[in-house]
């Protein structure tokens, strides 16, 4: 197995020159950092991971938790992400929370033993007090989720204003009976209380009633949009309209649409949330309100990364991004 003294040997550059190439460190030139690698590669030599951790080194690897990888909204935020990461040569690590707090905490883990350099949360489990240690550790930057607790740097839309819209929408065209869908209810967000802040303002402003039976929580996939549907088909007293708070639950509604006497959007009017692709291939066309998904990964990649080239504090800057309501046939 090769060796740095093996690195240097056949580079003609002194070890300790090859050790700051291998740690990244800016002050080497071109040149010498150019025969190392060069070097490295012939000798099929690769640096020690474990031992650079232990003397203080950057791991140029930054941790992004999610709580759904099959959810479309993630994939491409975490593309965007690692698009900017790339660019800068930093690596990312996917963390799969499923919805679960003591995943989350285990992945934060990853930087209090050095094995990130940093944390996005695009999506928050914990409370506040539950997380904020791990800011002794390293940097932590929230994405798309979000809780006023906190005092970090936070990139987002205005979930309650466009929520607000959305409602605003279906009653001008009519509708006075909505029902409302959230997906699972972190202890640490503020994002579907904002949400649902917003639908209930909207009914109240035009002194609609709402009904506790078109209130549905927990749902946030294709299948949980189908059996919404369902549930709503058993129902004397229906809803003419529904918010899904995601266009993969709207997907299954229209879906099971076309099994059902309920026709969308003539019986029942459909708004979702993200602007996924499909949204605008579904025969009717959905509408939905479009996040800058794209936007949101790369500025948050990018300020995490001036946090750890020191070009920014980690303060608590809040950045909200402007989403756009596309109106469709739903």
């Amino acid at each position: 197995m090769a060796t740095i003294k093996d690195v240097a040997k056949l580079s003609g550059i002194s070890r300790s020159t090859v050790s700051r190439v291998i740690n990244n460190h800016p002050y080497v030139n071109d040149e010498k950092r150019s025969r190392v690698k060069q070097a490295m590669k012939e000798l099929g030599y690769f640096p020690n991971s474990s031992a650079q951790r232990l003397r203080g080194s950057k791991t140029r690897t930054i941790a992004v938790l999610i709580s759904r990888i099959v959810n479309p909204f993630f994939s491409g935020l975490v593309d965007a992400m690692d698009e900017v990461a790339t660019e800068s040569g930093y690596q990312l690590i996917l963390c799969n929370t499923r919805g679960s707090r003591e995943r989350e905490l285990k992945y934060l883990d990853l930087l209090k033993t050095k094995q990130v350099d940093g944390v996005i949360l695009a999506s928050v489990e914990n409370n506040w007090e539950d997380i904020k240690p791990y800011l002794g550790y390293g940097p932590i930057v929230s994405c798309n989720e979000y809780t006023a607790q906190t005092d970090i740097p936070s990139f987002k839309i205005n979930h309650y204003e466009a929520t607000f819209q959305a409602i605003i929408h279906f009653i001008k065209n009519g509708r006075k009976k909505i029902a409302f869908c959230c997906g699972d209810e972190p202890i640490g967000s503020d994002l579907g209380v904002d949400r649902e802040k917003g639908f209930f303002q909207a009914l109240s402003e035009h002194d609609l009633l709402f009904q506790d039976e078109w209130y549905f929580k927990n749902v946030s996939s294709v299948e949980d949009g189908r059996g919404v549907l369902k549930r709503i088909e058993k129902m004397d007293d229906r809803p003419d309209a529904i918010f899904t708070g995601s266009d993969e639950v709207a997907m299954g509604i229209i879906a099971q649409s076309q099994l059902s006497s309920i026709i969308v959007p003539q019986d029942l009017s459909v708004i979702g949330f993200d602007d996924q692709q499909m949204s605008g291939v579904l025969k009717p066309g959905l509408t939905t309100i479009k996040q800058p998904i794209k936007q949101m990964g790369r500025e948050t990649m990018t300020y995490m990364l001036q946090i750890l080239n020191k070009q920014k504090e980690l303060a608590g800057t809040e950045k909200v991004l402007q989403y756009k309501f596309i109106k469709r046939d739903t």
